[in-house]
C-alpha cells in the first residue's frame, strides 16, 4: 500500500501558535488509544517549529516497538480515527496514516529506528538557529510557487537543503 496523494499546488501558511495544542490533543487520542504500546509520540515536521511557515498538517511521529507488526497499533488508531494510508517496509518498516480533525500525518516508526533520531535532531537544530530555519522557509516558499504532481516530490526537492541542515546540526562543537 502506498498512496502518492496528488498536489497540484502546495499551500505554505505562516506559523500558528495553536498547532503546539493541537498536537497536544492528537498525542493524548493516540496516548488513550494505544496506551503503553506507544513508546514515544513527537511533534516533527515543520509545524513543530515556531516561526516556521508550513503546510497546515500536523506531523507526529509515533513510536512503537515493532512498526511491521501492524496488529499491536492498527485497530485502535483506526478506532481513533487516523486511517492506514501508507505502508513502506522497505523505508525503515515506515506506516503512515492520515487524521481529518486537524490535518495529521502520523508516521509509525520502530523503537530504535535511526530515521527518528535523524526528524529530532532537525527538529531541534531549526527551532535553535534562527539562520538556518530562515534558509529551510525561503527553500519551502520558493519550491512552492511550482505545480507538483505529488506532494512528495515537493518533499525530495528540498532534500538537498534539509542534508546541509543536517550536516551543521551534527558537525562538533
Amino acid at each position: 500500500m502506498q498512496e502518492r496523494a496528488p498536489s497540484g499546488k502546495i499551500v505554505l501558511v505562516d506559523y500558528d501558535p495553536r498547532w503546539p495544542e493541537l498536537f497536544q490533543l492528537q498525542s493524548e487520542r493516540i496516548r488513550a488509544a494505544l496506551q503503553s504500546k506507544a513508546l514515544r509520540i513527537e511533534h516533527t515536521g515543520s509545524t513543530s517549529v515556531p516561526g516556521l511557515a508550513a503546510k497546515p498538517v500536523i506531523d507526529i511521529t509515533l513510536v512503537v516497538a515493532d512498526s511491521a507488526d501492524e496488529p499491536a497499533y492498527l485497530h485502535p488508531l483506526e478506532s481513533a480515527g487516523y486511517v492506514l494510508r501508507i505502508r513502506e517496509p522497505e523505508w525503515h518498516q515506515h506506516r503512515m496514516f492520515k487524521g481529518a480533525d486537524p490535518q495529521v500525518n502520523l508516521h509509525v516508526f520502530s523503537a530504535g529506528c535511526s530515521e527518528i533520531e535523524r526528524m529530532l535532531r532537525f527538529r531541534d537544530w531549526l527551532r535553535e538557529h534562527s539562520a538556518d530555519r530562515d534558509l529551510y522557509e525561503q527553500t519551502k516558499r520558493a519550491l512552492a510557487q511550482g505545480e507538483w504532481e505529488f506532494v512528495q516530490n515537493y518533499a525530495d526537492a528540498k532534500t538537498e537543503v534539509i542534508e546541509a541542515i543536517l550536516a551543521r546540526a551534527t558537525e562538533p562543537g
